[in-house]
């Protein structure tokens, strides 16, 4: 019977190669149809019309294995069928779109890694006297946070938000750093601990910037991680830090102790 097509004119038909044919039928998408008396594979109007509906799914998104049960199901299993790959592409159109809009904002720096809430806040420190430095160590303190402790980053940024607006933290903070520079034994160091944790106990919202991004497990792993990154500190930034942590613990809050080198 010499009724239908070559393979080569079967694929030009549908719109694919001939070695996409040919994996059609490998995979058993497809029946290889009966050679012709002259040892020809004809392929005639019913195997056009399968190729095409395997095609058609395929550029749909159907995972190719998918396509061998949809196209053998009755009228309601197919339509099942093609609902859950209609969810399954919707959900990767919101992944990509998501790709996509991160790659907008490669441009914008802190947004990059960052969600805009955070953003915002991080360009009102300079306002409030922070320097770009300090700026900058808590951009990547936060990308840290976010990163390890996911779940209590939008909270801690509603505490941050909050100590923002406490003048006197603000004032502290900015002794803090030029403490930094400070000789690692002058008293004001000591004092200045102690005053900042006074500050924080009185201050339930404000203390939990400091608790709120210990994660349930590898809480002392984690937080030391986020609350000790960046650059070695001075031996005065140190010592103050440390006598902060140690007055905060003496009150019974829970602060894990740095990791051990």
């Amino acid at each position: 019977m010499r009724n239908g097509v070559t393979i080569g004119q079967a694929a030009a038909f549908v719109g694919v190669t001939v070695k996409t044919v040919r994996h059609y039928h490998k995979l058993g998408l497809a029946e290889e149809p009966e050679r012709d008396s002259s040892g020809y594979r004809r392929y005639g109007s019913a195997d056009l019309l399968r190729l095409v509906q395997v095609r058609t799914l395929a550029e749909a998104g159907v995972p190719l294995a998918g396509i061998g049960p949809m196209l053998d199901a009755d009228a309601e299993r197919f339509a099942t069928a093609l609902s859950d790959v209609e969810r399954q592409l919707t959900e990767r159109i919101e992944e990509l779109t998501a790709r996509r809009d991160t790659l907008h904002r490669l441009a914008d720096g802190d947004r990059t890694l960052l969600p805009d809430r955070a953003a915002a806040l991080l360009e009102r420190m300079p306002g409030l006297g922070f320097s770009a430095d300090e700026v900058a160590a808590t951009r990547d303190g936060w990308v840290l946070a976010k990163a390890l402790v996911p779940e209590g980053f939008d909270d801690y940024l509603t505490h941050f938000e909050h100590a923002l607006q406490d003048t006197r933290l603000v004032t502290l903070t900015r002794r803090a750093a030029e403490a930094a520079a400070w000789e690692p034994d002058d008293p004001r160091i000591a004092e200045l601990a102690t005053a900042a944790a006074e500050q924080y106990l009185a201050n339930p919202a404000l203390l939990r910037t400091v608790t709120g991004l210990q994660a349930r497990t590898e809480a002392a792993t984690r937080y030391t991680l986020i609350a000790h990154h960046g650059e070695e500190p001075t031996p005065a930034a140190a010592r103050l830090t440390a006598l902060f942590e140690n007055e905060l613990r003496a009150a019974g809050i829970r602060i894990p102790r740095p990791l051990s080198h």
